[in-house]
C-alpha cells in the first residue's frame, strides 16, 4: 500500500508543475462557462413552463462542471500509459514488483487531483463574485456541502475506475482514439455534461440510470444544488459505492486477462 501512496504523492507533485497550462485552462473554462450559461438563459426566457431545475441551479451546475472539469471529464487521459501499451514498453511495467492496476489507478487519480488543485480556487473565487444570474450559488446548509464533498470524492474514484477500462481496452484495439471517443462521447452525455439530466426527456433519464456515468457528474452536482436530499441522497451514495465496487472488480479482472494475453515484440 505504501508503494501506491508514494506513486500518488509523486505524481501529484509532478502535476503541480504545469502552472502555465493551468492558467490557460482557467481562461478557457470561464469562457465556456459564460457561453453555456447564456444559452440556458435564452432557453429559460422562452420556456413555456418551469423545468425541473431552476435557472439558478443550472448556473451552479455549469460552474461546477468547469470547477471540477479535471475530476469528472472522461477525455482527461494520460498519453504515457497509451504509449506503454502500443509501443510494447508495457514489458517494463510487468517487471515492477507491483500490480499494474492499482499502480496505474494511483497515477490517474493523482493526475486529476493535481489538475483540479491548480484550477479550482481561481475559478471558484471568480464565479462566487459574479453578478446575477451568472453567480455560483453555494448551499445554504453546511451538511449539504459535506454531503457534496463525499459524493464528489466517490464520483472521482468512479471516474478513474471507468477511465481504467479505456486504457485496458487498448490492449485489444491498439487504438487509443477509438476507445477514448466511445467512452468520452457516450459517457459524458449520459453523465449530464452535455445536458443536465433533469432537463432530458423522462425516457432518456431512465436510460441514464442503467449506466454508472450519471453518478459521476449529475448526482454530486444536484446534491450541491440541494436538488437531492434525504433518502434520495442516501440511496444515491449507495449507488455510487455499488458502481465503484463493480467497476473496480471488472477492471481488475479484465486487466488480469489482458496481461495474460499480451504479446510483446512478437514473443
Amino acid at each position: 500500500m505504501r508503494m501506491y501512496t508514494s506513486v500518488l504523492r509523486i505524481r501529484f507533485l509532478n502535476g503541480l508543475q504545469y502552472r502555465t497550462a493551468a492558467y490557460a485552462g482557467i481562461a478557457t473554462q470561464l469562457f465556456f462557462g459564460f457561453i453555456f450559461i447564456m444559452i440556458y438563459i435564452a432557453f429559460y426566457n422562452q420556456a413555456p413552463e418551469q423545468p425541473d431545475l431552476s435557472l439558478q441551479q443550472v448556473v451552479s451546475y455549469i460552474w461546477l462542471q468547469q470547477i471540477c472539469l479535471s475530476l469528472v471529464m472522461l477525455w482527461v487521459r494520460d498519453p504515457e500509459i497509451f504509449e506503454l501499451i502500443t509501443s510494447g514498453n508495457i514489458a517494463y511495467e510487468l517487471c515492477r514488483p507491483s500490480s499494474i492496476y492499482p499502480f496505474w489507478y494511483s497515477k490517474l487519480l493523482a493526475q486529476r487531483v493535481a489538475n483540479m488543485t491548480l484550477r479550482c480556487a481561481p475559478v471558484t473565487i471568480i464565479v462566487l463574485f459574479l453578478p446575477e444570474p451568472y453567480r455560483l450559488t453555494i448551499p445554504t446548509s453546511f451538511i449539504t456541502f459535506l454531503a457534496f464533498l463525499v459524493t464528489l470524492l466517490l464520483a472521482l474514484l468512479l471516474v478513474v475506475a471507468i477511465s481504467m477500462l479505456i486504457y485496458i481496452s487498448v490492449f485489444w484495439t491498439m487504438s487509443p482514439t477509438g476507445s477514448v471517443l466511445l467512452f468520452a462521447v457516450l459517457g459524458e452525455f449520459l453523465a449530464g455534461l452535455v445536458i443536465p439530466i433533469p432537463l432530458m426527456p423522462q425516457w432518456m433519464q431512465l436510460i441514464t440510470y442503467a449506466f454508472p456515468f450519471r453518478w459521476t457528474v449529475d448526482f454530486p452536482f444536484r446534491v450541491f444544488n440541494e436538488h437531492v436530499q434525504g433518502s434520495e441522497l442516501i440511496i444515491g451514495i449507495c449507488n455510487q459505492v455499488g458502481w465503484l465496487v463493480v467497476m473496480l472488480s471488472v477492471g481488475y479482472w479484465i486487466m488480469k486477462k489482458a496481461i495474460r494475453a499480451v504479446v510483446i515484440q512478437g514473443g
